[in-house]
């Protein structure tokens, strides 16, 4: 069935957004109704689906919200809008967009005016596949004990070292990467961008997901770049990930959010439409409150995910704590969403390809990366004290 039969637009009314927000709703709803690339899954060519994708969203003009507008803004009401109608449609279509995005974060919220003109358009145009290169082997939730190093070497720097669980690894032109720059700890981090073909860069395995994704393990070996490629200074880089992870964490919850609306659309049309002992499957109070619970849980997590992107765009410095309950609730519900529509499905609910089989692999990965579900309880409890003992959150 086409993920429009399964677009409910009742919470484009709440006061979380401006017409401008609901008129590119509509205009993209329309637009993927339009485009038949917003449906690829990557089953059998993911490289080359992920570039179709690239380069209808190009087209469409929708990858300028990727980056930030005229003023130097990153609406992320717009991300999030952009997020949960891709992903209701494919999960692909939701990565390629969202890489754009947080592959090129850091240099939209920390990049000098040069920087920004010199490596942002060509996203924007799609014409640049970006990264975000933050985890390793032996560091993924813990940032601040990555060991990737980069040191200066004359005006330039070198980079050694390896990052695994890379999104867009082997297929970004230009990564964003985190490394040690100094002292131990989160003080002693810096945040380069590097470009697939320089010399000392490597892809040194491609990873396959559960649902179709383009990921990899990347190395670097006395890997040489120019000073002008460092954000902002050296030791500054914790701070520059965790601030682009503050944006864009509210947008996975975003693209949980569509898994959720899809799973709960194709349930309540099979439910509707199957006669059980008798009567329409609807009809089975069991089956309703299951839809119920299914749609209490897609209204709360839409509502912690607006919540945290309506206050990062009235200028909020941090919404720590809003994005954080927005991920957790909104990626860990979702799961529960698509294994009830799964269950309301039976049989078919497990047939490889079906659509709430493919969401059920595809929302796993959401409650892991950017920040798994323990972490975000972390730092929830963490902001919630300090807000109590008179510390100040966010």
């Amino acid at each position: 069935m086409a993920a429009n039969r399964f677009r409910d637009t009742t919470f484009l009314d709440w006061p979380f957004f401006d017409d401008r927000h609901r008129a590119f709703a509509a205009d993209l709803e329309a637009w993927a109704d339009r485009t038949g690339a917003v449906g690829l899954h990557g089953d059998h060519d993911l490289d080359g689906d992920c570039r179709t994708i690239l380069k209808a969203l190009a087209e469409g003009g929708w990858l300028r919200n990727a980056v930030p507008d005229a003023n130097g803004k990153l609406d992320v009401r717009t991300l999030c809008l952009t997020r949960e109608t891709l992903a209701r449609r494919s999960g692909l279509a939701d990565f390629v967009f969202a890489m754009q995005g947080l592959g090129s974060g850091p240099i939209s919220l920390f990049g000098t005016d040069d920087q920004k003109a010199r490596w942002l358009p060509g996203v924007a145009a799609g014409e640049t596949i970006a990264a975000f290169a933050l985890s390793e082997p032996e560091a993924g939730s813990d940032v601040a004990a990555l060991s990737t190093t980069a040191r200066r070497d004359g005006d330039g720097w070198v980079l050694d070292g390896a990052k695994t669980f890379i999104s867009n690894g082997g297929l970004a032109d230009r990564y964003t990467v985190f490394a040690r720059t100094g002292e131990g700890g989160a003080k002693g981090l810096g945040a380069f961008v590097v470009d697939a073909d320089t010399p000392g860069f490597e892809v040194v395995e491609r990873i396959p997901l559960m649902a179709p994704h383009p990921l990899a393990t990347i190395r670097f070996t006395g890997c040489r770049i120019d000073g002008d490629r460092i954000l902002d200074q050296p030791g500054e880089g914790f701070r520059i990930a965790m601030a682009t992870l503050d944006v864009f964490r509210s947008t996975v919850a975003a693209a949980a959010l569509g898994f959720s609306r899809r799973a709960f659309g194709e349930a309540a049309a099979r439910a509707a439409s199957r006669t059980l002992f008798g009567a329409p499957m609807s009809d089975l109070q069991l089956v309703q409150a299951s839809l119920a619970e299914m749609a209490l849980k897609i209204d709360a997590s839409a509502l912690l995910i607006y919540r945290a992107a309506w206050l990062k765009d009235q200028g909020a410095p941090r919404v720590t704590r809003e994005a954080a309950m927005a991920k957790l609730y909104a990626t860990d519900e979702a799961q529960a969403v698509i294994d009830a529509a799964v269950q309301l499905f039976g049989g078919l609910g497990v047939v490889s390809g079906h659509p709430v089989e493919r969401l059920y692999r595809e929302i796993r990965a959401l409650r892991i990366y950017e920040g798994a579900s323990e972490v975000q309880k972390i730092v929830i409890a963490r902001q919630a004290l300090a807000a109590m003992t008179g510390g100040v959150h966010g």
